[in-house]
């Protein structure tokens, strides 16, 4: 007579046989490793390794031979930078400040006494930074916003050197490269500011953040969107007044309800009953891969104007006439149209992507 095996048994049995398969195909794997190369792949090749290998460690290791002096990394800093950060690096309209609040006690202590102030009104790049190498890796690999991987070698050491000239740390004459690098770390004001004594150090002790999960009243769905969810708004408090003290700051007022314009293109962002996103337009797709959407808002201004703006001041215009005067702002850039804020040419944009973008405005069918 045959015994019944309920279904966990069979699952288990099942798992079971699948982990020793896994085993064993990895043993045979391991020990004819050349032979497998040979079917899953190839191997990288020295140029792809070293386009990826990027990182520059706390010891400096993986810098690469350069220099660049601070009258240098001003010109690429007025160019590339001061759209974004400010003139003097002290700006927030866009990112926090990264210059300011920092003292010539600080550079001879290492240690950062602002950062004990519980009135300072700002944590800048400059306060917290305790690794040079931090501030170089992430100019090298993320900078500028909108062109990511495009500066030069001896530029990054250029605008590097500016900052640090702009925090009083190096003189105006001064040249960094990357045999002087170590001795520049000695200067920074926060380079005794690291501590161990935190929980994701020692895995015995109190996580830095304590508190109950918060898993009510959430929202059965949720459309991606550029813009926070309506019950997610103030969860921090009112964005648009924490840095009142430095002046303002670009954001929503989340302590009020979402303006109307917000609500409208959330709602037509989100999934049909069905549960099947709409399809996006081939004009958002490029906005999201361009980061046009990090300086212009689809109903919102951020640095730039919303799109729905820019659509209703060539509305009156034939298309035609539209398209071609959007062409021309975005391949040329500019300032003066919206205000003072110039726009960074976007000549690196393919033209037959110009100009999808510029009909896609022109139409105002922001989907």
């Amino acid at each position: 007579m045959s015994r019944s095996v309920d279904l966990r048994t069979l699952r288990r049995r099942a798992l079971a046989s699948a982990t020793a398969a896994l085993m064993a195909a990895g043993m045979a794997a391991h020990a004819d490793a050349p032979a497998m190369l040979g079917k899953l792949g190839r191997a990288a090749t020295p140029a792809e390794v070293k386009a990826w290998n990027i990182d520059v460690r706390a010891d400096f290791k993986g810098l690469p031979p350069g220099s660049g002096s601070v009258a240098r990394g001003q010109e690429v800093w007025e160019a590339r930078c001061e759209n974004c950060h400010g003139t003097f690096g002290e700006s927030n309209e866009v990112f926090f400040p990264m210059v300011g609040g920092t003292t010539a006690a600080d550079i001879k202590s290492g240690h950062v006494a602002g950062l004990l102030d519980p009135n300072a009104p700002a944590r800048t790049t400059l306060m917290k930074l305790a690794q040079l190498s931090t501030l170089w890796d992430y100019i090298n690999r993320a900078m500028p916003w909108n062109q990511p991987k495009s500066l030069a070698t001896d530029d990054v050491y250029a605008v590097t050197a500016y900052i640090l000239n702009l925090g009083n740390i190096v003189p105006a004459d001064f040249v960094l490269s990357d045999k002087n690098m170590a001795e520049v770390q000695g200067r920074l004001p926060n380079r005794n500011g690291m501590t161990r004594e935190h929980g994701m150090w020692d895995v015995n002790g109190k996580p830095d953040v304590q508190g109950s999960a918060c898993m009510n009243q959430c929202a059965s769905a949720v459309a991606i969107t550029s813009r926070l969810p309506e019950y997610a708004r103030n969860a921090h408090g009112d964005i648009a007044l924490q840095n009142r003290m430095i002046g303002g700051v670009r954001g929503a007022e989340t302590a009020l309800p979402a303006p109307s314009t917000f609500v409208a293109l959330a709602a037509r962002q989100a999934p049909p009953a069905s549960g099947v996103a709409p399809a996006q337009s081939e004009g958002l797709k490029l906005a999201q891969s361009h980061a046009c959407l990090a300086c212009h808002g689809i109903g919102n201004k951020i640095v730039g104007p919303a799109l729905l703006d820019i659509h209703k001041k060539y509305a009156a215009q034939p298309k035609a006439d539209a398209v071609r005067l959007l062409i021309v702002r975005i391949k040329s850039g500019g300032t003066g149209l919206w205000g003072n804020t110039p726009m960074p040419a976007q000549d690196h944009v393919p033209d037959v992507e110009v100009r999808t973008l510029a009909d896609w405005i022109a139409t105002g069918k922001f989907q």
